[in-house]
């Protein structure tokens, strides 16, 4: 018995090691509705509270938040003198700064941010190599952000030019010849993000619905054909790999193939969604640990990472989509878990970016805002983005693009700039 004891004492020692070394303690008190009424000076770190009496974004929180995205802009603007000229993708090139700027453009509706978002995008455009074809990792990503930022302008030959061009993509995504994966990064849900991006933005049937269902009919047949040779069909109809790795997460894994599938704009027809898409999300949910986390693919049995590429923050979304289409409440309960693991586990020390960062990971807490309107999300979506407001001060790693959307300065903006209008929070190049 006094084995079993020390035994299980060094797994909680290895744990809260591992912890430490992949994330800092959350120090900051979480929401309180009473404290929200206190009128008494504060000395520790929740000194600025974020929420007014009416449990709103206080106007005082939105002015340190925008006079530190003017710092930051500053700092990336500079940074980004040294950056590599030819990486056109959204992931870390010049078309997630074009995203940036067009984001700032819709909070601030400053001709100049579009104008900007323009001269990035034209940059990522005279780069585009064919070689992959998704929106955060190919030249779908520059085409479709191209095509938004000049109909956005007005210049309809050049939008309908980049609309073509995206088009074209197609025949690599549909070939029957092509190793080409499915997942969000590098495969097929990718471009089908780009093709729903652009209905989103510009106006549905930009790209026709015959397309669109095209690329997802592929999606769906390569995920039952991989499920049927693992012989785990009627467990999960749907089954996917990237690199020989049957990942769950949001960037390679089933967790963004499915939320994809989800979107209202795929148009999955219903019986898809409910025999194919729903008992193979119920397969990976089955998957989570106890804590609440997700493994980073099906068969890692370590709970280790808390990002949006793997593990709860990028599943989150996933569950929290499910809730919406079949409308049952195991899916919100689960995201709700995610969201409790985020709230201890989620200050990275990997930086502040959209990937593996907090910035990332306070998404997680508005989309649960949106789905559940409880201050509790709010508040702490706030509190992620108070540790951004401190960006470079924590010791955290430098990622090896540092002012890229994905991995560096320009994500954690982005996500600064939707504190103010939380309803209309959209993760990039993922949520719709």
């Amino acid at each position: 018995m006094g084995d079993n004891v020390s035994k299980r004492l060094r797994l909680v020692s290895a744990a809260d090691a591992e912890m430490e070394e992949r994330c800092f303690a959350n120090r900051y008190p979480d929401y309180e509705p009473a404290a929200l009424t206190s009128t008494s000076a504060d000395t520790d770190v929740d000194s600025n509270r974020p929420l007014d009496t009416n449990g709103m974004v206080s106007s005082a929180f939105q002015s340190k938040v925008s006079s530190k995205i003017k710092d930051l802009l500053q700092q990336m603007e500079e940074g980004l003198k040294t950056a590599d000229p030819h990486d056109f993708s959204a992931y870390t090139g010049w078309t997630g700064i074009a995203l940036l700027y067009l984001q700032l453009h819709r909070v601030s509706h400053e001709a100049s941010d579009l104008q900007r978002a323009l001269d990035y995008v034209k940059r990522a455009l005279r780069n585009l190599n064919g070689r992959k074809v998704t929106f955060l990792c190919g030249d779908a990503g520059p085409l479709a952000v191209g095509a938004v930022v000049h109909h956005r302008l007005g210049n309809t030959a050049d939008s309908n030019d980049c609309l073509t061009k995206l088009s074209q993509l197609q025949r690599a995504v549909l070939s029957p010849d092509s190793d080409m994966p499915d997942e969000l990064l590098y495969g097929r849900a990718g471009y089908l993000y780009a093709l729903l991006y652009v209905n989103k933005e510009i106006g549905a049937n930009t790209v026709d619905e015959s397309t669109i269902t095209k690329v997802v009919t592929a999606i769906v047949e390569s995920g039952k054909s991989l499920a049927a040779e693992e012989k785990k069909a009627e467990r999960c109809p749907l089954l996917y790999e990237w690199h020989r790795k049957q990942y769950v997460g949001a960037a390679h894994g089933m967790a963004g193939i499915f939320y994809i599938l989800m979107q209202p704009e795929a148009r999955v027809p219903p019986d898809i969604l409910s025999e194919l898409v729903r008992p193979s999300i119920d397969y990976v949910r089955h998957k989570k640990f106890r804590s609440g986390n997700y493994p980073s693919s099906l068969s890692n049995e370590t709970d280790r990472l808390v990002h949006w590429c793997h593990g709860a923050p990028g599943v989150v979304h996933l569950l929290i989509m499910a809730h919406k289409v079949f409308k049952e409440e195991k899916y919100l309960k689960e995201a709700v878990e995610c969201g409790e693991v985020i709230w201890q586990r989620g200050l990275l020390r990997k930086g502040y970016g959209l990937c593996h960062g907090t910035a990332g990971n306070g998404y997680a807490f508005l989309s649960l805002y949106q789905l559940t309107q409880e201050k509790k999300y709010l508040h702490r979506a706030c509190k992620f983005s108070e540790w951004c407001l401190d960006y470079g001060t924590h010791g955290c790693r430098i990622p090896d693009r540092p002012y890229s959307l994905f991995e560096g300065m320009a994500g954690t903006i982005y996500y600064l700039s939707e504190v103010g209008k939380p309803e209309a929070s959209r993760f990039p190049a993922f949520e719709l």
